[in-house]
C-alpha cells in the first residue's frame, strides 16, 4: 500500500515474506533497531551463497563509509554475541570498511524460521546461482521435510521451476562448473540432463562452452543422443507412491522393483550427502 510505512524484517526484505513474517508471529516486536559490534555477531550456518562479487562488496563498502548503513542487519542472540540470520553483504561491506558497529535487529526465531528467511532472502532478490539455489531447496527439503509442491509455495516460484533447479544437483561435476562459471546457462544444463550417457554431456557441455552453442542448438545435439522411448510398463501403485517418496527425501532419481533399490549419485560429494541423510556416515 502506498505511504505505507514498514518495518522489522519487512524493511530489509520487501513485502514478498509477508507471509513468512506472519509464521513467525511478528516476533520482531516494533521492529527497532540497535548497534551492535561487529565483532560479537557469527556467520549464519544456513546462508546458501558461497559466492560474493568483490567488486560489488567494495562499492558497498565505500558506500557504507561515506553514508553510513541504512538498513539493519538481522540478527537472534546466541550463547556468545549474536548469530547472523540477513544482511550478509551489509555485514561484510561493514567489515571492510572497518567499523564497529552496525544496527542490527534483534529477533527470536528457531532454526526453522532462520533457515527459511535465510533462502528467501537470497531467492527473492535473485542473489544465488543456479547450484546454491538448488542446494538451498534440497537444504530445506532435507532438513524441514519439505515437498517440492510445498516448497514451490514457500519461495513463490513454480513446481516446475523447483523441480528444474532440484535436477541440477544430478548434473556431472563438470558440468556443475561450468554452469557455476557462467559458461553454460541454466537452459543449456536442463538440456545436457536429457542425454543419459554423462561422457557426452559432458562433451557437449563442453562443446557448447566453446563454441558459443544456443540452448537450441544443444537441445538439437541432446536428441541425437537421447534414448529410444522404452515400452509403457504398468506400474504397481504402491511402488510409484514408495519410489516417489524416496526420490523427495534423497534428492535423486531412485529405481525401484518388487526385489530391488536403486539410488542413483553423482559422484563422492553427492554420494556422502545421500549417506548423511540416511544416517549411514561413521560419527
Amino acid at each position: 500500500m502506498a505511504g505505507k510505512k514498514k518495518s522489522g524484517l519487512s524493511t530489509v526484505f520487501g513485502e514478498d515474506i509477508d507471509s513468512l513474517l506472519s509464521d513467525i508471529g511478528e516476533k520482531q516486536g516494533s521492529g527497532s533497531s540497535t548497534d551492535i559490534r561487529i565483532r560479537e555477531i557469527r556467520a549464519n550456518p544456513y546462508q546458501p551463497r558461497k559466492v560474493f562479487d568483490d567488486t560489488a562488496l567494495k562499492e558497498l563498502s565505500d558506500s557504507i563509509r561515506e553514508h553510513g548503513v541504512f538498513q539493519p542487519i538481522i540478527v537472534r542472540k546466541s550463547l556468545k554475541g549474536y548469530e547472523l540470520i540477513a544482511g550478509e553483504r551489509r555485514l561484510r561491506a561493514s567489515k571492510l570498511a572497518e567499523l564497529d558497529t552496525i544496527p542490527a535487529i534483534i529477533v527470536e526465531i528457531d532454526d526453522r524460521e532462520m533457515m527459511e528467511v535465510s533462502l528467501l532472502e537470497n531467492i527473492q532478490r535473485e542473489d544465488l546461482s543456479v547450484m546454491e539455489e538448488a542446494a538451498g531447496y534440497q537444504q530445506l527439503i532435507d532438513k524441514l521435510g519439505y515437498t517440492q509442491e510445498e516448497l514451490s509455495k514457500r519461495v513463490g516460484k513454480s513446481r516446475t521451476h523447483v523441480t528444474n533447479i532440484l535436477r541440477m544437483l544430478k548434473a556431472p561435476e563438470a558440468v556443475k562448473r561450468l554452469l557455476e562459471e557462467g559458461k553454460i546457462s541454466f537452459g543449456h544444463a536442463r538440456a545436457l540432463l536429457s542425454i543419459e550417457d554423462e561422457d557426452y554431456q559432458e562433451e557437449l557441455a563442453n562443446k557448447a562452452a566453446k563454441e558459443g552453442l544456443s540452448v537450441r542448438e544443444v537441445e538439437k545435439l541432446a536428441k541425437k543422443k537421447a534414448p529410444a522411448p522404452r515400452p509403457v510398463k504398468e506400474e504397481d501403485p504402491y511402488l510409484r507412491d514408495v519410489k516417489n517418496t524416496l526420490e523427495r527425501k534423497y534428492g535423486t532419481s531412485v529405481e525401484l522393483t518388487k526385489k530391488a533399490i536403486t539410488i542413483r549419485y553423482q559422484g563422492n560429494d553427492d554420494l556422502n550427502r545421500i549417506l548423511e541423510i540416511m544416517d549411514a556416515l561413521e560419527k
